[in-house]
This record gives structure tokens, C-alpha cells and sequence, in this order.
């Protein structure tokens, strides 16, 4: 593995990016120590290494060239490198007041994948993830972001019967007397632009890198 010490900055994200894609757990904690020894910020590591990896891969799932399986271990490929480029950030970026959301799918759908994608690229991002899971009843969202205090609910459905259920929720978070404290976002395959608006939700994005971006200017985090 000698060959690692020549290696100039970018060729060493190209290779994390390469290896989250490969779904090569070893070459992944292997480069990240060669990268760090070499002297290189983990920041750049997880975001332009890591996250850009994951975001191929995210890209190949919805070419239905991947598939959950193939996800599962691109991001547990992911999730070896974060742990050991997490204690290296600097403190000021570990110690960023973190932002708290609340996601899951909505009650009556059990599709979770693009849910999960969501959720690690959220929590790759910095944000701090409370996941309902699947089938959530509307009102936990509400309560769970109140007990919580979240700055945001990511809700999705694949299913356009359950559909209204997330007007629902938002209904309830005025009744609850939170709706402006919260940013709600929603995605899912029948959802669009247009209904996200037309229930007066506060974004909506079609997948998981889109998400985050969104989140970032929703929540102005740079």
C-alpha cells in the first residue's frame, strides 16, 4: 500500500468516492488513513470523498442500476470512513449548534428506502436525525418535534393514497401552534413541486442530494 504516499488530495478523494461506489469497506478505512497520515482535512474527506461517493450511488439507484442492497453497502462503506474522519474535524465544525429533524414515512406506507437514504445523507450533512421509521401515525411527527424541539420534518410516501396525510400533519402543527417554528419538507415518488405547495409545505425534493441542499437554504446553514 505504499503507493498511497504520492498521492496528490484529489486523487485520494477520487479514490473515497470510488470505493463508497465499489461498496469496499476495507479500501475505504485503508485510504482514510493514508489520506489523514498525509495530512489532508477530514472535512473534505467526508464531503468530497464520502458524501460525493454516496451521491453516486444515490444516482445509480434512481437509474435502477443499484439496487437497496447495493445502497445498504455503499453506505455502510460510508459510515467506516465517517467514523474515523469524525474525530478529526476540526472543533469548530464538530461543535456547529446541530439542527434537529424529524423524519419517516407517513402513516399507511411501508416503502422506506428512499426515507433511509435521506436520513444518512442528512446525517452526513451535520444534521442531527430523530427517524420515526415507517408507517408513521401523523400525530408522532407532531409530538416528536415538539418533545424534540426540530427545526424541521422531512415526511415521504410512495404511495398516493397516504398522500394527505401529510397536508394532515402540517394541519397539526398549526393546531399544536408550532407550524412556524418548523420547516417541512416532503418527497416521494407521485409527490411534485406543485402539491408540496398546494399543502403548504415549505419544500419538497426529489431525492436525497436535492434534500439536503434544500434543507441547508431552508434552515440558512451554510
Amino acid at each position: 500500500m505504499s503507493n498511497h504516499m504520492e498521492l496528490s488530495k484529489e486523487a485520494f478523494l477520487k479514490k473515497l468516492s470510488d470505493h463508497v461506489v465499489e461498496m469496499e469497506e476495507e479500501e475505504v478505512i485503508e485510504t482514510c488513513k493514508a489520506y489523514l497520515e498525509a495530512g489532508f482535512p477530514a472535512f473534505d474527506a467526508i464531503m468530497e470523498g464520502l458524501v460525493d461517493g454516496m451521491n453516486r450511488a444515490s444516482i445509480l439507484f434512481d437509474e435502477e442500476e443499484y439496487f437497496v442492497t447495493d445502497i445498504l453497502l455503499c453506505s455502510d462503506a460510508m459510515y467506516e470512513g465517517l467514523e474515523l474522519l469524525r474525530p478529526h474535524l476540526p472543533e469548530e465544525t464538530a461543535n456547529q449548534i446541530k439542527h434537529k429533524g424529524v423524519i419517516g414515512v407517513v402513516e399507511g406506507d411501508t416503502h422506506d428506502i428512499g426515507k433511509n437514504l435521506v436520513k444518512i445523507m442528512l446525517e452526513t450533512a451535520g444534521f442531527d436525525m430523530i427517524d420515526l421509521g415507517r408507517d408513521v401515525p401523523l400525530q408522532q411527527f407532531v409530538e416528536t418535534a415538539k418533545q424534540e424541539k426540530a427545526t424541521f420534518i422531512c415526511m415521504s410516501t410512495l404511495m398516493t393514497t397516504t398522500m394527505q396525510g401529510m397536508k394532515r400533519v402540517i394541519e397539526l402543527l398549526e393546531e399544536a401552534g408550532i407550524r412556524d417554528q418548523v420547516k417541512v419538507i416532503v418527497g416521494g415518488g407521485p409527490l411534485s413541486k406543485k402539491f408540496a405547495e398546494s399543502i403548504g409545505a415549505d419544500g419538497y425534493s426529489t431525492n436525497a442530494v436535492e434534500a439536503v441542499k434544500l434543507m441547508k437554504r431552508l434552515i440558512q446553514v451554510a
